[in-house]
């Protein structure tokens, strides 16, 4: 019964698309209503400037003309989880001065009975922040799917009553390959029991097209009701040795329809905070590196082109 249920639920979703049922939005917690019309709010992974202090990421990213960054606080980022209440908050003050906005970040927390989890999310709610991407979970090579699917559920369930507590909404990413999540149903089964206020999806469409092929829009159409916050990045196979290989490239010069991604993320009047990632090869920026093999200026030429596309795309759209 549990799974018809479910199921049930689905199809309600799927109805709405066509106007059969009234349409849900999601929730919003930046404070202002989605509207289409609006420019798209468009922050910088702080990833892919870790060669930089604070002071230097958030001029940079100021410069280029980003709405705000999405601070890296999880291990090797530049706020490290332990060190979160002395670094955050002078990460913060750097961000601020610059003129960005300083509402998203991205963590790897899935368990909410690790202390210092909730450290680094009161931390980051008490400076400002609104929502913060999770880490991510693989299956046990020990258990059957479903089983740890339930176990899922449980632990997005607790996340979810500590966000809640804290004042602070998680967002967990689909994530192309053997991550849970690569297909969108698994996120929506694994959020089936978390509070829908404080615990989401950041949805990225890259991901969710190398997995999804042409069924990407009905998993979009599945989990719109839990977006919170959304990730811009692309994407082609090649063919090299006679072997199909995953590469990543600038946005607009892969396989993403971004044309009718916008249309629909339009029509279905979702239009939150951005979060721009650049994965293609760029000395080393694009993994998060200390130190680079290219030149600064070269990084930020690609993280303006990346920027423009992504505006024109959706003005297009």
């Amino acid at each position: 019964m549990k799974k018809q249920l479910s199921r049930r639920t689905f199809l309600n979703y799927s109805a709405a698309a066509v106007g059969t049922v009234p349409f849900i939005n999601p929730v919003n917690v930046f404070g202002n209503k989605s509207k289409e019309t609006q420019p798209m709010e468009i922050h910088l992974f702080s990833k892919h400037l870790q060669f930089l202090d604070y002071k230097d990421m958030a001029d940079a990213a100021a410069e280029m003309g980003f709405a705000g960054l999405d601070l890296t606080v999880r291990p090797k980022g530049h706020v490290e989880p332990e060190r979160v209440e002395e670094d955050l908050p002078k990460a913060v003050e750097a961000i601020k001065k610059a003129g960005l906005k300083t509402v998203l970040m991205t963590t790897a927390i899935t368990d909410a009975k690790v202390p210092v989890n909730r450290k680094v999310l009161e931390t980051a709610a008490k400076q400002g922040f609104k929502c913060y991407r999770t880490g991510w979970l693989k299956y046990p090579k020990d258990k059957e799917i479903p089983g740890a699917v339930e176990e899922f559920k449980v632990m997005m369930k607790d996340l979810g009553k500590l966000n809640k507590e804290v004042g602070i909404v998680g967002a967990y990413q689909n994530h192309s390959g053997l991550y849970v999540g690569a297909a969108i149903w698994e996120i929506w089964e694994i959020l089936e029991k978390a509070n829908e206020e404080y615990l989401g999806c950041q949805y990225d469409i890259r991901h969710a097209s190398v997995e999804g092929g042409k069924s990407w829009p009905t998993g979009l159409r599945l989990i719109r009701p839990r977006i919170k916050t959304i990730i811009l990045k692309d994407y082609k196979w090649v063919k090299e040795n006679g072997k199909w290989k995953l590469i990543n490239t600038p946005l607009g010069e892969g396989m993403v329809d971004f044309i009718s991604y916008f249309k629909l993320l339009k029509e279905y009047k979702i239009n939150l905070p951005v979060s721009l990632h650049l994965e293609y090869d760029l000395g080393g920026a694009n993994h998060g590196k200390r130190e680079i093999s290219i030149s600064k200026e070269e990084v930020f030429k690609a993280m303006r082109k990346d920027l423009k596309t992504a505006r024109e795309l959706w003005e297009k759209a």
